[in-house]
This record gives C-alpha cells, sequence and structure tokens, in this order.
C-alpha cells in the first residue's frame, strides 16, 4: 500500500514538473546571459523582466505550433486514460446491476470533455 501512494505521488510529482517547465522548454530557445550583476533589488528585478521579454521574443517562430500539439497530445491522452477506467467501472457495475447503466454512462461523456478542452486550448492559441 505504502509503495503505490508513493508511486502516485511520484507520477502527480512528474506531471507537475512537466507542466511547469512546458512553457520554459517550448517558448525559450536561450536567453541572454548578463554579465554585469546587479546589487540592489530593483535592478535584479529589472534584469528578470529583461530576461523574461528577451527569452520571448527569441522564442523560435515554430514554438506556437509546438504548445499547440502539446495541448492536444496531453488532453488525448488524459482523455483516453479517464474514458478507460471509468468506462471499465461502468461496464463492471452494469454487468451487476444493468439498471444503473443510464446513470453511470454520461461519466464517461465527461472524461471526453478532457480532450474538448485540449482541443480549445489549441484553438485559442493558433488564434493568438
Amino acid at each position: 500500500m505504502q509503495i503505490k501512494r508513493l508511486s502516485c505521488f511520484f507520477r502527480c510529482f512528474l506531471v507537475f514538473v512537466m507542466f511547469a517547465l512546458a512553457p520554459v522548454a517550448l517558448l525559450a530557445d536561450e536567453a541572454p546571459a548578463d554579465s554585469a550583476a546587479p546589487s540592489n533589488v530593483e535592478a535584479v528585478a529589472n534584469a528578470t523582466a529583461n530576461a523574461v521579454a528577451n527569452a520571448t521574443q527569441a522564442a523560435s517562430p515554430n514554438s506556437k505550433f509546438y504548445a499547440i500539439a502539446a495541448a492536444v497530445a496531453i488532453g488525448s491522452m488524459s482523455a483516453a486514460y479517464a474514458v478507460g477506467k471509468i468506462g471499465a467501472a461502468v461496464m463492471g457495475a452494469a454487468a451487476e446491476k444493468p439498471e444503473i447503466m443510464s446513470k453511470a454512462l454520461p461519466f464517461v461523456a465527461l472524461g471526453e470533455g478532457i480532450a474538448l478542452f485540449g482541443f480549445l486550448v489549441a484553438i485559442f492559441l493558433l488564434g493568438a
């Protein structure tokens, strides 16, 4: 039981790290390094703002399409996982009590909503 919890935590941590680092990996090719080390907080804030601006300006022209592909792929894989788990549970429950099939089937459609959200994000990114 402890290993199963640790495995679940590790997978959730990896997904969180993937979503946290994906924009950096997809949108920034290489940020220019500043040789001067500012000493006060305001100079550090300005240097950080300049580095972010330079990173977004230096992004490759195809980075938007990488982000669109990631949105569709992650949404589709998440929907497939959800529909697989929910569908198996619905069919198992329907085998024991056939009258709950109509009540449980809409939950499968909720899993498909995840893919729809990924597709909508891709459409919005394409228009941006």
